[in-house]
């Protein structure tokens, strides 16, 4: 995704990480929006249900989207 578009959350790659990003409220069918990246690319800032996350993108990578 770039910066300033919204997907929708289809699932997870990691059963691990999955609970940890389901706890913050990336739930399956939820819109995700990439708002912006660090200067080298790490950490991601999205929003998800009405509030901003820092994700890193070894945990942003887990996420399946539907565009």
């Amino acid at each position: 995704m770039k910066p300033g578009e919204t997907a929708i959350i289809a699932g997870f790659t990691d059963d691990t990480i999955s609970a940890k990003l389901m706890e913050m409220g990336c739930l399956p069918g939820a819109p995700v929006r990439l708002n912006l990246s660090a200067p080298l690319g790490d950490p991601l800032c999205v929003s998800v249900l009405g509030y901003e996350l820092s994700l890193r993108i070894e945990e942003a990578a887990t996420i399946s989207i539907l565009s």
